[in-house]
């Protein structure tokens, strides 16, 4: 028998949402998603209105949600708030029809499931997706594939240096597509992990996965890539220019969010570049003067 939970879906201004999420942590939920203007919504799912964000909180019972839902009330009394209850789904296997498998310059890139159907004729990488982002099918990530290919096509053998390189893809690509150093870092150690499950089923084992800050990893790079959220990248941008010996790939950021970004590396002295964009997202490109 399919079981069920409940939810607790509010409407709130976004300058609110942060300390909504922490009071919902608080109050025993098994999960949190998370809609607002930094992270546009999947096809078909309910976004917020201009100024607000939506946050859906997961319970396990009726009584702990029913309790939060009065909780919450007393503490945001101007959100707006929805108690509904769903079926349990067998998300290890549903979440599967989201991913999907994408070919960018000479890369194919996809799920272990989806290999069968991948052209003979191009470069292959097989990721897991599990519980880490970047499986090549979102728009960030094709972005910054695209340019790593090009750039891989014009200078064999360059080292490369993947900032929060999640489930390994670029970091992954950009060796075989002919790199010769190439390290990934992440400081979430279960993107670490799995990034290196993913070199050893792309024979690339070779590639350096770390959860060391970037201060601790020896520079510079012929190319650096990043994509990660704008925030962290104007955060840590002194610390990715230094590694920059001939070009940087910056992506995760939305075109609002462009020339806040771009201006903090150039003010450390990189040349901003065209960039591409697809969608809302953008990718940001520079070299060294």
């Amino acid at each position: 028998m399919t079981g069920t939970y409940q939810t607790l879906t509010v409407d709130l201004p976004e300058a609110e949402s942060e300390a909504a999420q922490e009071l919902l942590h608080e109050l025993g939920i098994m999960g949190l998603e998370v809609r607002d203007r930094e992270a546009p919504v999947m096809p078909g799912v309910r976004a917020p209105a201009a100024g607000e964000a939506i946050l859906v909180a997961y319970f396990e019972d009726a009584a702990t949600a029913g309790e939060a839902r009065e909780e919450f009330a007393s503490a945001f009394p101007t959100a707006r708030l929805l108690l509904a209850e769903e079926l349990q789904q067998d998300w290890s296997n549903a979440w599967k029809a989201h991913i999907k498998s994408v070919q960018v310059g000479r890369l194919w890139v996809g799920p272990p499931w989806d290999v069968p159907n991948a052209p003979a004729d191009r470069v292959r990488l097989v990721i897991e997706p599990k519980m880490a982002f970047g499986t090549g099918d979102h728009p960030t990530t094709s972005l910054c594939l695209g340019a790593v290919d090009a750039y891989m096509a014009d200078h064999p053998g360059a080292s490369v240096l993947d900032v929060g390189t999640g489930t390994g893809v670029l970091a992954i690509a950009a060796k075989k597509l002919g790199a010769g150093r190439v390290v990934g870092t992440d400081n979430d150690p279960v993107s670490v992990e799995l990034a290196r499950e993913n070199a050893e089923v792309n024979t690339t084992p070779e590639v350096e996965f770390s959860g060391r800050s970037l201060e601790a990893v020896q520079g510079p790079f012929d190319l650096v890539v990043a994509n990660i959220l704008a925030n962290t990248l104007i955060e840590l941008a002194p610390l990715i220019t230094a590694h920059v010996k001939d070009r940087l790939l910056l992506a995760g950021v939305l075109a609002h969010q462009k020339a806040e970004v771009e201006e903090a590396y150039v003010r450390l002295g990189l040349v901003a570049e065209p960039g591409a964009q697809q969608g809302e997202w953008v990718r940001l490109d520079f070299h060294r003067g």
